[in-house]
């Protein structure tokens, strides 16, 4: 699995978490502060499609992941 893939579902998941624990009308409603996060990780993913700069994608190549594009 490329560093791609890894970065997407990485990102994915942790939009879906905090969206679940940050919205009100969810049943696992702990803080509105949760937002945050998601707001966050969906602007490191702009920027990153525009500068090709992606912190995660960084850290698995020193993990020795495939790398692939952020």
């Amino acid at each position: 699995m490329s560093t791609e893939r890894i970065v997407r579902i990485v990102a994915g998941s942790f939009i879906l978490l905090t969206l679940s624990l940050g919205v009100e009308a969810s049943p696992v409603f702990v803080s509105k502060y949760f937002l945050f996060f998601t707001a966050f990780v969906g602007l490191n993913l702009f920027q990153s499609g525009f500068t090709q700069i992606c912190p995660l994608n960084s850290i698995l190549a020193k993990c020795g992941i495939k790398n692939g594009s952020c």
